[in-house]
This record gives structure tokens, C-alpha cells and sequence, in this order.
């Protein structure tokens, strides 16, 4: 589990103890990209005291497996998309692009002769490549690796030409000049890399990122999910919170339940439409 991932869970854990007296245990339950903690979740009481903290697998799964043991949209109970940190294009300094449009023209020159890295098959990296390669026609070979370490050191050392990363993994390396920003997958530019254009600035309307939300057990009632709501709104409208948000390459979203569950919906069936397209399964 990477740092940010952590900070948002900590953060959101804390925070929700504090507000509302309640002891919040944090239970780590990897495994089939992420379908084995979900489960647990689904299966517990919809009394709030069991919550379920999401990311990207959530919308991919249903498409990535031919079967899933639950419903993502009819068995959990959204409360609020809590952040997402955009994706940024990450590429070795001796690749000779400064700029998009270079790098497309670069790839699209070069069809199947460039590799690209990732954090494993059905990863936010992955699918967030195929995506861009759906959208601008250009062919690169896919380098599965262990994390999002891994991956930017193969990007650095030019065992891989591009790394679509969430922005923590790489930034260290950007601002050392060990790796080179293209162009990052957001509204608009990052604080921690302002240099950076997007790439609707860089003329492509590619927007994707890792989101992270908070969710309960279907039939949880109403106004449980309303306090939940309530609390951890609060608590991500905290500039502190934001800050120590921001430092980890991702910006607080804090939505409504209806807005986090249309959220889902949409990433569901955009996610689908990238992993059929690509073909993609892990099962």
C-alpha cells in the first residue's frame, strides 16, 4: 500500500474518532486487486461501524473479472469521494521529448518498439495507459512491475520510455531532474508541480487519476450514512487536512453520497470501455 494511500486512511480514521467518539480500527486486507477487502466490507453489519475505504479497483473490477462475488454499485453504500491525485506523464531525461505532442509523434513512429511501465495488470497505471493509447492511437508494450517505486526506477534508468503515475511516486524524481513531466491528467496544474502543463492545455482531453472514497455496507441506514457524511466532510474541509493532502500528491474532493455514486457509475462504465477495448482480464 503506498504512503498516500495510508495518509488518506489515517487521516479519515482520526478524524471520524474524534468526531464522532468512536475508536476507528484500520484493517489492511489486501488481495485480488483489492475484491478480498471489498468482500469483507460487503459481508459486514450496515450498522456504520464497518466502512470501506475504495480506490480505482472498485470501478475496474467488474470488467477486469468475468465474476465478481458482489455488486460494487448495489452492495455498498457511497458517502464521499474523499480525494483524487491526478496522473501525471512521466518519461526518462534522455528520451528526447519535451512536450506532448513530441511524445506522441514519438510514439507513433515508433509502434511497439517503446515499453511502458506499471504497478501490475488491471493497475491504475495500466488501465490509465490504455486509455491514453486508446485516445491517440499510439502502441507501446506494457511492463508490469511490483509498485509504484519499482516502476519510476524503470522509467528512470530507461528500462521503460513512459510511467502514467499518480503524482508521490514520481515527484521526488521530477523535482530531481531523474525524471521528466510531460504533462499531468488533470483540470488543471498540480501546486506541487506547477511547471507541469496539462494535458488539455497540451491539447488532448485526457483526464484520470487514483481516487480514494469512503463507502458502507448496502442497507446501512440513512442517517448513518448522513452523520458519516456529515463527519467526514468536516473533517477534509480542514485546511490542515488539505495540506497534508496536497503533500501527498492528491487534492480533497469531499462530495454527497448521490454525487460520489453517479462518480462510481461513470468510472465504471469508462473503465469498461478501456478494458474490453484492451482486452485486459485477471481471471
Amino acid at each position: 500500500m503506498h504512503d498516500f494511500i495510508i495518509c488518506k486512511i489515517e487521516t479519515t480514521s482520526d478524524g471520524l474518532a474524534r468526531r464522532l467518539g468512536q475508536s476507528f480500527v484500520v484493517l489492511n486486507r489486501p488481495g485480488a486487486n483489492t475484491n478480498l477487502g471489498t468482500l469483507s466490507a460487503v459481508r459486514s453489519r450496515p450498522d456504520g461501524y464497518t466502512l470501506l475505504i475504495a480506490s480505482v479497483g472498485l470501478a475496474a473490477n467488474p470488467s477486469l473479472y468475468k465474476k465478481l462475488a458482489f455488486d460494487p454499485q448495489s452492495d455498498l453504500e457511497p458517502i464521499t469521494l474523499i480525494a483524487n491525485s491526478p496522473t501525471v506523464l512521466a518519461v526518462p531525461p534522455s528520451l528526447p521529448v519535451n512536450t506532448l505532442s513530441e511524445f506522441i509523434a514519438y510514439v507513433q513512429a515508433r509502434p511497439g518498439d517503446l515499453n511502458y511501465a506499471s504497478y501490475g495488470v488491471g493497475s491504475g497505471p495500466h488501465l490509465a495507459t490504455e486509455l491514453f493509447q486508446a485516445k491517440t492511437g499510439a502502441k507501446m508494450v506494457h511492463v508490469p512491475y511490483g509498485g509504484g517505486g519499482p516502476a519510476a526506477v524503470g522509467a528512470m534508468t530507461g528500462q521503460v520510455q513512459a510511467l502514467f503515475s499518480s503524482v508521490l511516486p514520481v515527484l521526488g524524481m521530477i523535482r530531481g531532474a531523474k525524471l521528466k513531466a510531460i504533462a499531468i491528467a488533470a483540470d488543471r496544474r498540480s501546486e506541487l508541480l506547477p511547471d507541469v502543463p496539462t494535458f488539455l492545455e497540451s491539447g488532448l482531453d485526457y483526464r484520470t487519476g487514483t481516487w480514494f472514497g469512503l463507502l458502507a455496507p448496502a442497507k446501512t441506514p440513512p442517517e448513518i450514512i448522513a452523520a458519516l457524511h456529515r463527519a467526514t466532510a468536516s473533517i477534509l474541509q480542514d485546511p490542515g487536512v488539505g495540506a497534508k493532502m496536497l503533500e501527498q500528491g492528491a487534492e480533497v474532493v469531499a462530495n454527497s453520497p448521490a454525487e460520489f455514486r453517479a462518480f462510481i457509475k461513470d468510472e465504471t462504465e469508462r473503465l469498461a470501455h478501456v478494458i474490453r477495448g484492451s482486452n485486459i482480464q485477471l481471471d
